[in-house]
């Protein structure tokens, strides 16, 4: 028997309704599942689609974001209303990347875990992946300086470089940017505001200067 494709294409969203659309507040324009059956070829074809979960830290909300099997995103508030979301983006507070997340983040706010075993998509250029690869060698209660992971990458002249590849790092507190200080000891910028920055280094036993709105000597 002969089916043509608009008869095939009617039988399966009778058979495989799609995910419908909810508005909601926080996450606008994102696909929520409706627990409604979806075959094999969907599942297959939606692997790779992005997973989100909200969830609440000591210091703030913060978005959680797995492309398939890995973590690719820890996003502040301000940061998750300025990310361009892709497509297809759905809200799935059971996906297993992003539950192991938040249970590895709750340890690591209660002082039980110092190192995260998770794995990670980063997304970016070739120079700024090693320098989040860099930061990922900090040790938990140590810092560096800009000018310190611009001279492990090899590129000591790429100080300001180092910096903006920091500035952009979308997996915070995983990828410890929080770690990278001022020469001075100085807090510097951090997408969280300084006061998550401090509140982190605190968690770690690191005591920063009294004076944190000082931006000198950044490098």
């Amino acid at each position: 028997m002969y089916w043509s494709r608009q008869k095939i294409k009617l039988f399966t969203k009778q058979m495989h309704p799609i995910p419908h659309m909810i508005q909601n507040r926080l996450y606008p324009n994102i696909i929520y599942p409706n627990n409604l059956l979806i075959d094999c070829r969907t599942r297959k074809r939606n692997i790779m689609s992005h997973s989100v979960k909200l969830i609440e830290s000591p210091v703030g909300k913060l978005t959680l974001i797995a492309r398939g099997k890995k973590l690719t995103a820890v996003l502040w508030e301000a940061e998750w209303e300025n990310y361009v979301k892709p497509d297809g983006i759905i809200v799935e507070p059971d996906h297993p990347v992003l539950c192991e997340t938040e249970h590895q983040l709750s340890e690591y706010f209660a002082g039980k875990r110092r190192v995260f075993n998770l794995e990670l998509d980063f997304v970016g250029t070739d120079f700024q992946k090693r320098v989040w690869q860099a930061l990922l060698t900090i040790p938990f209660g140590e810092t560096r300086s800009y000018s310190d992971i611009a001279r492990q990458i090899g590129n000591e002249k790429a100080v300001r470089a180092v910096g903006a590849a920091n500035g952009r790092n979308l997996i915070s507190i995983i990828t410890p940017c929080h770690r990278v200080i001022g020469m001075d000891g100085s807090l510097t910028g951090f997408a969280g505001g300084l006061e998550a920055k401090r509140m982190l280094l605190a968690l770690e036993g690191i005591y920063p200067p009294e004076n944190c709105s000082r931006q000198q000597s950044l490098f």
